[in-house]
């Protein structure tokens, strides 16, 4: 493979990450909107295909080319929405966080949490599918 194609994949990978990770802020707004949790469909149902997505890329690896795993997600999130800032601040001046912020803290984990059981789960189905070859 070329050079040129190699930056090309690279920035199609980049593109699509980018994608996966704006469509879960987006999708994470709309349930804190409805004030509806994450672990309900459609939210949920929505949030697994972007995982989906992701496992199929091949980010949901630390060693991937982008690290898109349940920890790095969550930091491209918490970054997305000012967190470690508002965190900071709260902190510094020994207040609560605002309620924006501790909302999003709220969701972010349930995100951390939900894409890392599928992760898990998605890693293990041959183990207990043996002669399930799809």
């Amino acid at each position: 493979m070329s050079r040129d194609s190699v930056n090309n994949v690279s920035s199609a990978s980049r593109d699509l990450a980018n994608d996966i990770i704006q469509r879960v802020a987006k999708l994470v707004s709309e349930a804190e909107a409805e004030t509806k949790p994450l672990e309900l469909d459609p939210y949920r149902g929505q949030l697994f295909e972007l995982f989906v997505m992701a496992d199929a890329a091949g980010f949901v690896s630390e060693e991937a080319e982008i690290d898109l795993t349940a920890d790095n997600l969550c930091r491209e999130l918490a970054s997305h929405w000012g967190l470690a800032s508002a965190t900071q601040s709260a902190v510094e001046s020994q207040a609560k966080l605002p309620p924006e912020q501790l909302s999003k803290m709220r969701i972010l984990w349930s995100v951390l949490r939900l894409w890392m059981e599928w992760d898990y789960a998605w890693k293990r189905w041959e183990e207990f599918h043996p002669n399930d070859r799809s």
